[in-house]
């Protein structure tokens, strides 16, 4: 009997021992973050600072890997590899969750936010910050906006009114908001991965495509444009994202320690995004190897006129109390 329970205790400490090695042992949480843009950029400097940051606050306790340039996905591929376990951060663009929620086509929609201002009251607003959460039952979860600017019209021919892209074919991302925005002016929209966008229009595949001054001065966008059009038409922030069940399973000293982190690193981006717009332009100005048209009140207004039917074609999708929401972020 008493060889018996001496048995026993032996095998209960060998356990616990063996429990506490694997505990000891066990390597910090590592956290792959993975987006399509240039290190240089707003989000690439933000997505290097967060690394930063929580690597500081939680020594040993948290990794961060950053794959920048689609060197781990793409946009149109990581949300699908973040359910799997894939990676655990990425941040893309709000067109890109289409698949997932209707209501963030919202901020596809042309000429509804004005600027910049009018995009982070709507954001840090109860309608923009409940956005973060309606993705939650399909396992992704918001934790963030970020900025990288409003969005500008580059193409072969110069572009001053709706007439002149017609006919013309653009690379937008993967959204229907989108294509209808082009279909509005008689243009040809086609959905092309990002990373693909540079070869296209160095080939001559397609005629021009939209895109913030970050990314047409970061990718070279404008060495193969001769023409960008200051249109200002529409918004192109990201989301950073995570999966529902990465997130939940993390122990809160450890999920409130990643957060606040994180909550630095976008402020820390959002503050960048505008000096980065303003220099980049200039960059592009002074390179001379693309000409940049401003265009006048009438002539944008031609353009506000021709796409603004695309509001009411995604109403029903969106949320009227949503649009209703970023018309008064405007005010």
């Amino acid at each position: 009997m008493k060889k018996s329970k001496l048995l026993v205790f032996s095998l209960v400490a060998s356990l616990v021992l063996m429990a506490f090695a694997t505990v000891s042992t066990a390597g910090p949480i590592v956290i792959k973050f993975s987006h399509v843009v240039a290190e240089n950029t707003p989000k690439g400097q933000m997505a290097n600072k967060f690394k930063e940051l929580v690597e500081k606050s939680l020594p040993g306790k948290v990794e961060v890997e950053v794959f920048p340039n689609s060197q781990l996905f793409g946009d149109n591929k990581v949300l699908e590899a973040m359910l799997l376990g894939d990676v655990q951060l990425a941040a893309p663009s709000l067109s890109k969750f289409e698949k997932y929620t209707k209501c963030l086509q919202l901020y596809d929609l042309p000429f509804l936010l004005q600027n910049m201002k009018a995009v982070s009251t709507f954001q840090n607003g109860p309608f923009g910050q409940k956005m973060l959460m309606s993705m939650k039952d399909k396992g992704l979860i918001g934790l963030g906006y970020l900025h990288n600017g409003l969005k500008q019209l580059s193409s072969n021919s110069p572009l001053r009114v709706p007439a002149d892209a017609q006919n013309k074919k653009f690379r937008i991302m993967g959204s229907d908001v989108l294509a209808a925005q082009f279909e509005a002016v008689g243009a040809m929209p086609l959905k092309k991965p990002f990373s693909e966008v540079f070869t296209l229009l160095q080939t001559k595949a397609i005629d021009g495509q939209e895109n913030t001054w970050s990314n047409i001065y970061s990718k070279k966008f404008y060495e193969v444009q001769p023409y960008i059009t200051e249109s200002n038409h529409g918004v192109l922030d990201y989301m950073v994202v995570t999966s529902a069940e990465f997130w939940m399973g993390l122990p809160e000293d450890i999920r409130s320690g990643i957060k606040k982190a994180l909550d630095e690193a976008i402020a820390y981006g959002n503050e960048i995004s505008y000096e980065k717009s303003v220099e980049d332009r200039q960059k592009i100005i002074d390179s001379k190897r693309s000409e940049v048209i401003e265009l006048t009140d009438a002539e944008r207004q031609l353009w506000v006129e021709a796409m603004k039917p695309v509001w009411k074609k995604f109403e029903n999708e969106i949320g009227k109390d949503n649009i209703d929401a970023a018309i008064a972020a405007n005010k």
